[in-house]
């Protein structure tokens, strides 16, 4: 490690190498020390690894084959005849919290049951004989095993004017000749008994409408979920779809050759089989969420291809240094070795950074972060024993028709190195404008607006959407409350002389005070707007700040969404000290340097917000709606900016270790701090710019799904990475290290001798 006071001088250009070492250059921006210029130099233990890959690759290949066909058979229902989709559910996430009290008291008073709703449009209500048929066949529906009740104006006692059958009705009268009919079954079914009841009761109420000579579609919370796991395993297959085949064809130009292009997408393969089979195990411990599955799917697939493209790109360049015109077999295992060794070590190392940043979603109280946390985490080390292993494996197979085509050793010339010398004329002038541009882009994140989202994660032209929305505006009775209060009184007088006073608050539409078993009472209030509203967090705020003479519980959508945010706020600190610290030890172990750990947290952090401040910008102020094929709501979903700035941190660390990697291995070989930063650049230049546009078509694939959680993840990690992979790494970080010059190796002298006992050098 050397002091700011303490720089060697540089070697000549022409030797790259000082005290009889050689300078090992590779393009994949592996932390690869100074190598002994003998063969014959004992192999590290990942060398060892690449050895032992090099003597059996044939067997590696083979065992990754069948453990990946069992992954997918397992996730997918092939063995045990449960699909990973079929465990999956949805809603808003929540936590421990006065909200789910409130729900826990109201469920064990009056459970929620298992329903079943049809609208019916265009039926003659005034015909005596018409409303006789319907009444007849909705009879019929409540014959029907499983149903524990139905209703329907069509029944009620009254007849069609009884009081009764009013919120029952389009209008609230038989004029509109629309009605709704719900269908109550028995509490405690199991799955199939209950997916049995839901088939014959649609049949049956459907007879109805075809009876009066109308109209009839029916929906249900189960199909709401049904609906968006159908949409999340369909937008998953159109994603890979579209980002596979657009990968191969990058890497073929990049690479030069099918074969090269196409090892890593075998990885990224492998590597989805994983997810989806941690996925599949983690939904046995936790519900899992619809959305996980493309989130982490999506992780796997970027990191793999990124991970992939390293070690080929590294085994081709190994093999550059052959002797032979065909590679013989010690010439391939050397390669193998050195493969391991170095870019092997790269993609641990990358892992690792990627695997602290998920692993700070553990910290969490929501189910749902966990989950992401978890599965993230174990399909970031898939994808990294599948690009140490049976990548390499797979170069080794296919080494002879790799080594047709095996480029020769980089230049320490070229593009990227000019575009440093450029901007170490003028660091200044580089980081003022690169600043000013992401606070420009970061500025949205200012009015940044939350939300957790039930049908509108559906695309505006989805059957249950459409059903739920008009079934909102036509039957306001039957929706919801915004807000409900459980007042632990059984003081109906005393309750209702306290929920007055919220009559006229803004946006209060109507309040009704009901008795919730014996000792307690269930105020429903409805507002204008949607349930997370302005208007219904505010009145959520004002009652729990307003004292009662007895205990008071607010809940609803509105409340949940508060104590999420709560919890979410109050876990954040840890969250990210863990993240912070645990990134700062590891990139100070690679550097031996304080200040340049700190610097790179800090340019990542303004890169984030600035890719928040694209996501407020499109999905919450509206811009690019036709575009991107959704509708704004307003707002950004409630776990976008937790995960982007996961996943983006993560993200952004690994394009960081792909250039500090090479620049530090410069640095200890004696070159100045300006060279080291233009070699540097010039060694990763490519290959972070190769990775950033795979990654760049893997997310892009899931802006064109259909799920608005998702196309708002993939367009801000699109976003991130864009920016990380061109404003920062090609520009800001250049210009703040020539600005800094040789402090940016600085570190007090007992981290210095800590650093020269465990730092990792090789």
């Amino acid at each position: 490690m050397q002091n700011p006071s303490s720089e060697a001088p540089a070697p000549d250009a022409t030797s790259g190498a000082t005290s009889g070492v050689t300078s090992h250059v590779a393009p994949d921006g592996s932390p690869d020390a100074p190598t002994d210029a003998s063969p014959h130099a004992a192999p590290t233990r990942l060398g060892r690894l690449g050895r032992l890959i090099a003597r059996h690759p044939a067997r590696w290949v083979v065992a990754w084959v069948l453990i990946t066909i069992s992954c997918f058979a397992i996730a997918v229902g092939g063995v045990t005849g449960e699909s990973l989709f079929n465990r999956l559910s949805s809603g808003a996430p929540t936590v421990a919290s006065e909200s789910t009290e409130a729900q826990e008291i109201i469920e064990q008073t009056r459970p929620a049951l298992e329903t079943l709703t049809m609208q019916v449009t265009g039926a003659d209500l005034t015909d005596p004989e018409v409303v006789a048929d319907g009444a007849a066949a909705t009879q019929q529906v409540a014959q029907v095993p499983g149903v524990a009740a139905v209703r329907s104006p069509l029944l009620a006692p009254g007849g069609l004017t009884d009081p009764a059958a009013a919120p029952l009705l389009q209008g609230g009268t038989p004029a509109a000749g629309g009605f709704v009919t719900v269908v109550d079954f028995e509490p405690g079914l199991d799955g199939a008994a209950q997916d049995e009841a839901e088939a014959a009761a649609e049949k049956a109420l459907l007879e109805v409408p075809a009876a009066m000579d109308a109209q009839g579609s029916v929906g249900s919370p189960s199909a709401i979920i049904t609906a968006i796991t159908t949409t999340v395993e369909r937008d998953l297959i159109r994603g890979e779809g579209i980002a596979l085949p657009l990968t191969f064809i990058v890497m073929f130009f990049v690479f030069g050759g099918f074969i090269a292009a196409g090892m890593p997408i075998i990885g990224a393969l492998v590597s989805i089989g994983g997810a989806l089979l941690s996925l599949f195990a983690f939904s046995f411990l936790v519900d899992l969420d619809a959305t996980v599955v493309n989130i982490v799917t999506l992780l796997g697939l970027g990191l793999s291809i990124d991970y992939g493209l390293l070690t080929v790109s590294r085994f081709r360049e190994e093999l550059s240094q052959r002797e032979h015109r065909v590679p013989s077999p010690e010439e391939v295992s050397r390669a193998a070795e050195r493969t391991v060794a170095t870019a092997g070590r790269t993609v641990i190392f990358s892992a690792l950074i990627v695997a602290i940043a998920l692993s700070g979603l553990l910290i969490f109280e929501a189910e749902i972060m966990r989950a992401i946390g978890v599965a993230g985490v174990s399909v970031v080390l898939v994808a990294m024993v599948v690009a140490i292993t049976l990548v390499p494996a797979l170069c080794v197979l296919g080494a002879r028709r790799l080594a047709r085509k095996a480029a020769a050793p980089t230049s320490d010339t070229g593009l990227f190195s000019r575009l440093a010398v450029g901007v170490q004329r003028r660091p200044i002038a580089v980081i003022i404008a690169v600043v000013v541009v992401l606070i420009t882009l970061a500025l949205p994140t200012l009015s940044m607006r939350l939300t957790s989202s039930g049908i509108e994660l559906l695309p505006v032209d989805a059957q249950q959407r459409v059903f739920f929305e008009q079934l909102a505006r036509d039957y306001p009775a039957l929706s919801a409350p915004e807000v409900t209060v459980v007042a632990r009184s059984s003081d109906t007088a005393a309750v209702t002389a306290w929920s007055d006073q919220f009559r006229d608050d803004p946006g209060v539409e109507s309040l009704a005070v009901t008795p919730l078993g014996t000792t307690d009472h269930r105020v429903d209030i409805r507002v204008t707007g949607p349930p997370t509203s302005d208007e219904a967090q505010e009145l959520v705020t004002t009652i729990r700040a307003t004292s009662a003479p007895f205990e008071t519980l607010t809940t609803g959508q509105a409340a949940s969404q508060i104590d999420f945010l709560a919890s979410m706020s109050a876990r954040a600190p840890y969250a990210v000290g863990l993240v912070v610290l645990g990134t700062l030890a590891l990139l100070f172990l690679m550097t031996g340097s304080v200040i340049i750990p700190i610097k790179a947290l800090l340019l990542n952090i303004i890169s984030l917000g600035a890719a928040l401040g694209v996501v407020v910008w499109i999905f919450q102020e509206g811009h690019l709606e036709g575009l991107l094929g959704f509708s704004s709501v307003g707002a950004v979903e409630s776990i976008v900016p937790f995960l982007v700035l996961a996943f983006g941190f993560g993200l952004s660390m690994d394009y960081e270790v792909f250039l500090l990697s090479r620049i530090v291995e410069f640095h200890r070989q004696g070159y100045e701090n300006d060279r080291a930063v233009s070699l540097g650049l010039q060694r990763t230049g490519r290959i972070i710019t190769s990775a950033a546009l795979l990654i760049v078509i893997v997310f892009g694939g899931f802006v064109a799904g259909d799920i608005l959680i998702i196309k708002q993840m993939g367009v801000a990690l699109v976003a991130a990475v864009i920016i990380d992979a061109t404003l920062v790494r090609m520009l800001l970080v250049p210009a703040t290290m020539t600005l800094l010059g040789r402090w940016n190796w600085w570190a007090p002298a007992p981290l210095r001798r800590l650093h020269d006992r465990f730092g990792i050098t090789e």
